[in-house]
């Protein structure tokens, strides 16, 4: 029963992140994305994504740089919608965002108390 309760440990592990030391500051970008992840709206994935836009109508729309080339241009063809490019792969977006997973595609309805939109500007 002891092998079996360490492998449930090992499993429930979170993702750890590093911290900033003072001269390593967090982005404005970043740190908004927090913020709409924490008290907005949002759709993560990019089958959300592609529904989203075709039903909802997000305020914004957030790509990795990183992201493979099909989604980023699937994305960009269909719609009016402004696209924020996250410089940073996917799996950057992902730990941000507080996921332990990479995020291709991240839509914002709301802004809830972040400065997104006035970032894109």
């Amino acid at each position: 029963m002891t092998a079996k309760k360490e492998t449930e440990e090992k499993q429930k592990k979170k993702v750890v992140r590093r911290r900033k030391t003072k001269k390593e500051k967090e982005s404005p970008v970043v740190k908004a994305i927090r913020l709409v992840v924490e008290t907005g709206e949002i759709s993560i994935g990019y089958r959300s994504g592609i529904k989203g836009i075709s039903t909802k109508k997000p305020k914004l729309i957030i790509l990795p740089t990183k992201a493979p080339p099909k989604i980023i241009d699937e994305i960009k063809k269909n719609l009016k919608i402004p696209i924020l490019n996250f410089e940073g792969s996917t799996m950057e977006l992902g730990s941000v965002c507080g996921k332990p997973y990479p995020i291709s595609v991240l839509c914002v309805y709301s802004e809830g108390t972040s400065n997104i939109l006035k970032l894109v500007e």
